[in-house]
């Protein structure tokens, strides 16, 4: 990311006679009033948007002229064809841009005149002199404001708790229309997580992109599958999770301490009714052993193009236990993962069985497990030293 710190640094010095162009651009009337600032910017709106206004931490990108005062232009976004993005408040930029872009909406157009204070100071920027005034023609392209997330309103409702120790309470129900959600089906869920303090600790709705899972599949949290079946779609819920339930007494990560208890709001947004998914038929088919150990057995082959390293390759998988059991699906989730081969994005057996696949060609893969999750096992679903069966299909080469 550029920052206007580096501004004079980075970029070559164009001289060119200062731009009058956004005061006649747009066909909109224009006010001139010059404001000053308690800290002594001085701003004048030159045109007005009707966009959002910029909040603290909002993300922004701005188009640029910035010219000393005699008239002198130091640097210009215009001229790279590519406006300038920052986040607001953070202080990665001069404090004359931080106090005033907050003043302005998507859309504006606007000058400041920052004084040195608000500039570089004293500081002898090569092409700006020391204790140099600032002028800037600002276009305030876009804003993306931080969503404030805010908890369920529980005030006044029952809280209920199950023989486990989970604790819910209704927020908002769903049509009753809605099936419960069961073991097996496909949920998208929004959720927000809480720590005691009340310090969220993640939010998909923060993220703006609520999470997909097979529920009672030990995906999540046992409070999760627990509480989820609890649900309809249209749903939301606040679910407070013991820590038995949860991420236990080691915690998870600097986010989770040790025995924490944990609160989630919850929407059920959809939940999807069990997919089938079907193993391999590979009776009869051969059996390719590679040098590492690792097995294919093609399914579905053809003559269309290999993945090479470096390439983002999207895959449909099923993985299996050597006794039969289902740990993971994608079929399940209806959405193949995508990822970079060969970067050590998944365990090696995958990096390696996918450099001998073409797109479309469907193999069953028998991955030892030094070649998978070793002595160490993932998660409580795949026991230490396990050989791990992949039923792939490379569905897609980017």
């Amino acid at each position: 990311m550029r920052f206007i710190y580096l501004i004079v640094t980075i970029f070559s010095i164009v001289f060119i006679q200062p731009s009058c162009s956004l005061l006649k651009k747009g066909g909109k009337t224009t006010k001139q009033d010059t404001v000053t600032t308690a800290s002594g910017l001085q701003y004048i709106i030159l045109e007005k948007g009707d966009g959002p206004q910029v909040k603290e931490g909002a993300n922004v990108k701005v188009h640029y002229t910035g010219r000393l005062t005699n008239d002198t232009v130091f640097d210009s976004s215009y001229k790279r064809n590519q406006p300038f993005a920052f986040t607001v408040g953070k202080g990665r930029v001069i404090k004359g841009w931080d106090e005033g872009i907050a003043l302005l909406a998507q859309g504006d157009k606007a000058r400041f005149i920052i004084p040195p204070a608000l500039g570089y100071g004293a500081r002898d920027m090569g092409n700006i002199p020391p204790n140099s005034t600032l002028i800037f023609d600002i276009e305030l392209v876009e804003v993306k404001n931080p969503i404030v997330i805010e908890p369920y309103d529980v005030a006044g409702k029952d809280t209920i708790t199950t023989a486990s120790g989970l604790k819910y309470i209704v927020v908002k129900k769903g049509s009753q229309k809605n099936p419960l959600a069961k073991p097996g089906e496909l949920v998208t869920v929004h959720y927000s997580g809480y720590l005691k303090d009340g310090l969220m600790f993640d939010s998909s709705v923060k993220r703006g992109q609520p999470i997909k899972f097979t529920l009672g599949q030990g995906q999540v949290i046992k409070g999760w599958d627990e509480g989820l079946q609890l649900m309809r779609s249209g749903d939301q819920f606040r679910i407070i999770i013991p820590y038995q339930l949860a991420y236990g007494e080691a915690g998870r990560g600097n986010s989770i301490p040790p025995k924490a208890d944990l609160t989630f709001d919850v929407e059920l947004i959809y939940n999807q009714p069990e997919i089938i998914v079907e193993a391999y038929d590979v009776q009869g088919k051969d059996t390719i052993t590679l040098e590492s150990g690792l097995k294919m057995i093609p399914v579905l082959t053809n003559n269309q193009q290999k993945p090479t390293n470096g390439q983002t390759v999207d895959v449909h998988y099923s993985g299996y236990l050597t006794d039969g059991t289902m740990f993971d699906s994608s079929i399940k989730r209806a959405e193949p993962i995508s990822f970079i081969l060969g970067q050590g994005k998944v365990i090696k057996g995958w990096d390696e069985a996918l450099t001998h696949m073409k797109i479309g060609e469907k193999y069953r893969v028998i991955i030892p497990s030094d070649l998978a999750y070793g002595e160490r096992g993932a998660g409580g679903v795949i026991p230490p030293n396990a050989t791990l069966i992949f039923d792939m299909q490379l569905v897609g080469i980017k």
